[in-house]
């Protein structure tokens, strides 16, 4: 299988570590092989240079040139409509999962027990039902 997300000016990443921790921001320019310079006016990401460590690189491109300036990166990241593309993706909705179930209470936890406690009777009595129908 070929690697798709390659380290090039204009592809879109995921900061997982630092300050900018969860924001979305661009590649404007490779520094080094361990080093980027990102941009994100969207996501609140100043300009700034990051390790290639602490990111992750999504599968959206921006068509951008090198080092172009922060407000045409913006109205470029709009007009590609990035930041939708980002909240209906299934790595999105599995970090804001992730992030509800961490903020769950205690009685909450015990609620979700229930309902798959009961969601799981209900599926057992349809197979029984559907297992003793294929018997007969």
């Amino acid at each position: 299988m070929v690697y798709k997300r390659l380290v090039e000016i204009g592809r879109v990443l995921y900061i997982t570590k630092g300050d900018n921790e969860g924001k979305l921001a661009t590649i404007v320019n490779v520094v080094d092989g361990n080093r980027v310079l990102v941009d994100g006016p969207s996501s609140g990401v100043v300009r700034t240079v990051v390790n290639l460590k602490d990111v992750q690189l999504t599968k959206f491109k921006l068509p951008l040139k090198l080092q172009q300036r922060t407000k045409n990166v913006k109205k470029i990241w709009e007009s590609e409509g990035i930041t939708k593309k980002w909240s209906e993706s299934t790595w999105a909705k599995k970090i804001a999962a992730r992030k509800t179930r961490a903020n769950l209470t205690d009685l909450d936890r015990y609620k979700l027990m229930r309902a798959k406690q009961s969601r799981n009777r209900i599926i057992k009595a349809e197979f029984h039902k559907l297992k003793k129908a294929a018997k007969a």
